[in-house]
């Protein structure tokens, strides 16, 4: 996970002193990597210790371990498409300047969500969902319609899924988990209440939860045995679900496909799907 990414989703939850030293490193990260300890502080106009237990809060042993991060973190950074506008939608743009940020938003999202996920973490959650007895996905509002997406996709494997977009079933299904099953969640806030509540209701049977949310720290993500995470840069300025929600698909996408290549008879089950819509359509 890009440790750029980790400090911008803190941000809100720091100190100011903390905040100032973010702040910077996120705007000016090859400036960042010049500098010494001391010339940090002075630079944010803050102690050399600050600079040091920020470094710790982080997630890092001292300053030169988060400096060695953050030069990994610009080395895998991937790179808006010369000639695309990226940025906030503002009311006075014209059509055009709206697609082409529309766009450039999107896939900085998609490709951002691919960056944080680690293969390890994805892996777990693929063979999470292979040995599971049954598959319940939560979601709610824009997050319901990418979960029903994904139990199609699981359908078509011939996987057990559970998904409702009415949250009293969804309940009435979490009630039945056991050890054997998975729950997989899906909040970009990872506060919504009903969700919370289907996370620790499966947490405490025994099931599996896996959580796909964003990456700032949220009350969902702590109750997951496996947390996946989307970018989006909708948190600021949101009219609705539209960066968040690719980012999701893009994650659900990529863990069907590891599915399809990892289950023993995903492609004959695939094919017998496809052979059965083909009946309806001749």
């Amino acid at each position: 996970m890009s440790v750029l990414k980790v400090i911008r989703a803190k941000l809100d939850a720091m100190t100011e002193a903390e905040r100032e030293i973010g702040q910077f490193i996120i705007d000016d990260p090859e400036r960042m990597l010049t500098l010494s300890s001391a010339e940090l502080a002075a630079a944010t106009g803050r102690s050399q210790s600050s600079v040091v237990k920020f470094s710790q809060k982080i997630g890092y042993d001292g300053y030169q371990q988060l400096k060695l991060a953050v030069t990994r973190a610009k080395a895998q950074e991937w790179r808006v498409p010369t000639g695309m506008i990226h940025g906030t939608i503002d009311a006075g743009d014209n059509l055009v300047t709206i697609q082409q940020k529309l766009v450039a938003s999107k896939v900085s999202a998609m490709q951002q969500t691919m960056q944080v996920n680690s293969e390890e973490v994805v892996t777990a959650a693929v063979n999470a969902l292979a040995a599971a007895r049954r598959i319940h996905l939560a979601g709610i509002g824009a997050s319901s319609l990418v979960a029903r997406d994904f139990s199609y996709k699981l359908l078509k494997l011939g996987l057990m899924v559970l998904m409702d977009s009415d949250t009293h079933v969804q309940m009435a299904n979490a009630a039945s988990l056991t050890e054997e099953d998975v729950l997989f969640a899906i909040s970009q806030s990872g506060g919504n209440v009903e969700t919370l509540r289907l996370a620790d209701m499966a947490r405490k049977s025994g099931a599996t939860v896996i959580t796909l949310t964003g990456l700032q720290e949220n009350r969902l993500s702590e109750l997951a045995h496996i947390r996946l995470n989307t970018v989006a840069d909708e948190e600021r300025v949101r009219s609705s679900a539209i960066t968040s929600r690719d980012a999701q698909l893009a994650i659900t996408d990529l863990v069907f496909l590891a599915l399809v290549r990892t289950l023993p008879k995903a492609n004959e089950a695939i094919h017998a799907s496809e052979a059965a819509v083909a009946l309806l359509k001749s």
